[in-house]
């Protein structure tokens, strides 16, 4: 297995320089540069400007400088904040979408994966069709709409928790939720989906004419081979959650990376728009490693690039 996880080690890095390369490509290849207004800026402003960025260089110049910094984790500096570079605008913004995307992929995995078990040990009855419902209304509706109805309700109306920021540990509960609604619903439906898909199996079956107690069979044989699927979809969606959400931060005035990065777009800071693309990038095939591996830990069955 060895072998195999080396070769996923190098396969990450090679996709990670791909990516940086087609972001840097597609950054040089939009009309204009990082510095163009609606005002035009003065020509020798302007070119002072590009002076000092070294955005005057040819482009293989300035390509071959943004992967050497790329290499040394030195992200180059930020175009709209003066004085800053896109490692501080990280350092800034990534721990209070993590902390934030923390608490949310814990009350999905906590909540999700349970109630997906219990909906499927409950087939057809009462219990599955509201869990079947409210999965459904939590899938369809999206989390702008889920945040402003919490912004209405519970910090208009109520005044349970504040309407923006993070000043108490109140202010994180409007935002989680935000995040949790879609990802918890989608984690019980397919938890419930690859449950019945097991219950189904001829070695249940077995398992169960042999004697076995049920909480055996199913604790034992039928949910580690279920949540294989669900291991599959969580992996990613940690990394999306954790990174920050666009619009669930701008809604609640989080200052995490999903501000930034719309900040990025709106003032052309390409250095700012690369960067955060890269970080994203390199953290969910990270998490899209850790899956490959929690696979042999699920099922020992998975011997992944090891012959028998």
């Amino acid at each position: 297995m060895g072998s195999y996880y080396l070769k996923r080690v190098i396969s990450a890095i090679i996709t990670i320089l791909l990516i940086a390369t087609l972001t840097f490509t597609m950054m040089h290849s939009i009309p204009g540069g990082p510095f163009t207004r609606e005002r035009p800026v003065p020509a020798e402003i302007l070119r002072s400007l590009n002076e000092k960025y070294n955005l005057d260089a040819p482009l293989y110049v300035q390509y071959f400088d943004y992967m050497k910094g790329l290499v040394t984790f030195d992200l180059g500096p930020s175009y709209s904040k003066i004085g800053t570079t896109v490692n501080d605008l990280l350092v800034a913004g990534f721990p209070t979408s993590a902390k934030i995307g923390l608490m949310a992929s814990a009350l999905i995995i906590i909540l999700g994966i349970p109630v997906g078990i219990i909906s499927a040990l409950k087939q057809n009855k009462p219990i599955d069709y509201f869990v079947m419902f409210m999965a459904t209304l939590g899938v369809t509706v999206p989390s702008f709409v889920v945040a402003t109805l919490i912004i209405y309700f519970f910090a208009g109306k109520l005044g349970w928790i504040p309407s923006f920021g993070l000043s108490s540990p109140l202010g994180y509960i409007g935002p989680v939720i935000a995040l949790t609604g879609y990802s918890l619903s989608f984690v019980a439906r397919l938890t419930r989906s690859s449950m019945l898909e097991v219950l189904r199996q001829d070695y249940i079956r077995t398992a169960r004419a042999n004697g076995l107690k049920e909480f055996s069979v199913i604790g034992k044989h039928a949910v580690k081979n279920a949540l294989i699927p669900v291991v599959t979809y969580i992996g990613p969606m940690i990394a999306a959650i954790l990174t920050g959400s666009f619009v669930v931060e701008k809604i609640f005035a989080v200052p995490g990376m999903g501000r930034y990065y719309v900040e990025s777009v709106t003032n052309r800071d390409y250095t700012t728009i690369m960067g955060m693309t890269v970080f994203y990038a390199a953290f969910y095939i990270v998490m899209v490693l850790f899956v490959d591996i929690a696979y042999g830990f699920i099922d020992p069955r998975i011997r992944l690039g090891k012959e028998k």
